[in-house]
């Protein structure tokens, strides 16, 4: 992974970096590796993580055909 410092500026530099590891899962994976989980609490973890995904898929197809309505942005 590479991210490039312009002008000096280490410190965008570094949330660009941050932003690279978050989206690949990095800072995830680390905590994950961080305690021994036993088998059956990541069969547990990963079927919840499963079920998640699956609501969240379908929450957004009923979105996107007007079944229910669309979440409310924050306005700045």
């Amino acid at each position: 992974m590479q991210v490039l410092v312009r002008d000096n500026n280490v410190d965008q530099a570094l949330r660009a970096l941050k932003k690279k590891l978050q989206r690949e899962g990095v800072f995830r994976e680390m905590k994950l590796r961080d305690h021994y989980e036993k088998p059956s609490e990541k069969r547990a973890r990963e079927k919840a993580e499963a079920v998640r995904r699956a609501r969240k898929l379908a929450r957004k197809k009923l979105q996107r055909e007007g079944l229910l309505p669309m979440k409310a942005r924050a306005s700045r």
